[in-house]
């Protein structure tokens, strides 16, 4: 199992770019499923869940081909209806087959998805919206087991905004008799990048964004060719690699409105922030102070950004109190910061951080999901001595060539096995 050595005290600086965001790539993957034909998808990144949904869709009898960026899915007729639990319990996008396998097959067997340990992320709102649409929906040994004779349009009221559920429910809605509106549904960029994909494959979605989207059924889609958006979390980042360092980073390919909440924050914080059509520079700082986060849903503040900023705040000065609204359960970088010597007291859903710069002391940490293996790195890039983040495959599943992106910019980071 590799581990990440990071030796702290490096100024970084320098120009990166964007990788395509994993969070959209997922959901497009699993869209192919809904037509027949050759499925083209550029600035794809070369990340684990992108090879897991990858053989997701292989296992069902899809061709996948990767190269340069650049994701090519045939799709032909199912050999099976299947996602099994071998495959689904590496990644919890997984559950995103049901929607397309419902809508255009009207079946689907699909294992409870696993994922990392920040917090449970129950799919009963995925199981309403279908059950709404007139399928049949039951949990049986460990599998959901979904069957319609033909999905029907319905107005569908999330109680809480879901990612997930959202995407799950716009895929499925393309092919279903009549239209389906989503009330209180997820706006997040991802979300906008899915349902251009949907239109351009001849579905009729109109009002991803906002939080009422309404989508009209067809009778068939098509295979189409994309473009994945920007990662904005991986963007947010190596800002903060930058940030943490007192160094001048810009980050290019990337889509600056998509970073607003992380750059108030930061601008509150007493850091320049400057920035173009595609891309954001965060200008060198010697002091900046700490600020209070919230996360929320889109447009709030980013739970998937939360960490790492804990980490900038390590070094502020003054106290930041951090507020984790979305999952009850993702602290679980606290006790890593804590072991360098971060001066953190977490509650249930609060952390109060009495920063200071120069604290943090290298030693040996453990990577708990994907965000909190950014924390701890970018934590290391600060801290006196060398870091040793163990179980970074948790990074490989989010951030294409992370110690590549850093070396560039100045940082000493190694990976061993």
């Amino acid at each position: 199992m590799d581990k990440m050595v990071v030796k702290g005290g490096n100024q970084l600086n320098g120009v990166t770019t964007a990788s395509g965001a994993k969070n959209s790539t997922l959901p497009l993957i699993f869209a192919s499923l809904l037509a027949d034909g050759e499925h083209v998808f550029h600035n794809v990144p070369n990340l684990a869940d992108v090879t897991s949904a990858s053989a997701l869709l292989q296992s069902l009898g899809c061709e996948v081909t990767y190269k340069d960026h650049t994701l090519r899915i045939f799709m032909k007729p199912l050999k099976t209806f299947e996602a099994s639990y071998d495959i689904v319990r590496k990644m919890r996008a997984s559950i995103l087959v049901l929607g397309p396998l419902m809508a255009r097959f009207h079946q689907a067997k699909v294992s409870l998805p696993g994922g990392c340990a920040i917090g449970t992320r129950p799919i009963d709102l995925h199981l309403e919206g279908m059950k709404a649409m007139g399928a049949q929906m039951d949990v049986e040994n460990g599998y959901v087991l979904g069957s319609v004779k033909k999905l029907q349009g319905a107005k569908i009221l999330f109680e809480s905004p879901t990612v997930g559920g959202t995407e799950n429910i716009m895929m499925a809605a393309t092919l279903a008799e009549g239209e389906t509106i989503i009330e209180n549904a997820a706006k997040e960029p991802e979300i906008v990048d899915l349902a251009n994909y949907l239109n351009k494959m001849g579905a009729k979605v109109e009002g991803a964004g906002s939080s009422i989207i309404k989508i009209k059924g067809v009778e068939r889609l098509r295979a189409a060719e994309h473009d994945v958006i920007p990662d904005r979390i991986e963007a947010g980042t190596l800002l903060i690699a930058g940030a943490i360092t007192g160094g001048e980073v810009t980050v290019q390919k990337c889509e600056p409105a998509d970073l607003d909440a992380l750059t108030a924050k930061m601008k509150e914080s007493g850091f320049k922030i400057s920035q173009d059509k595609s891309s954001v520079t965060v200008h060198k700082c010697k002091e900046w102070k700490g600020v209070d986060i919230t996360t929320s849903p889109h447009p709030g503040f980013p739970t998937d950004l939360q960490a790492q900023v804990m980490a900038l705040m390590t070094q502020a000065q003054g106290t930041s109190v951090f507020t984790e609204t979305v999952f009850e359960n993702r602290f679980m970088h606290v006790q890593e910061l804590v072991r360098l010597n971060a001066d953190i007291t977490p509650k249930t859903r609060v952390a109060v951080v009495r920063g200071g710069p120069g604290k943090l002391q290298g030693a040996p940490v453990m990577a708990t999901d994907l965000r909190a293996s950014a924390c701890l790195v970018l934590a290391g890039l600060v801290a006196q001595d060398e870091t040793t983040v163990n179980r970074i495959y948790h990074l490989d599943r989010g951030y294409e060539d992370m110690e590549g992106k850093l070396t560039k910019l100045g940082a000493k980071v190694r990976r061993i096995e």
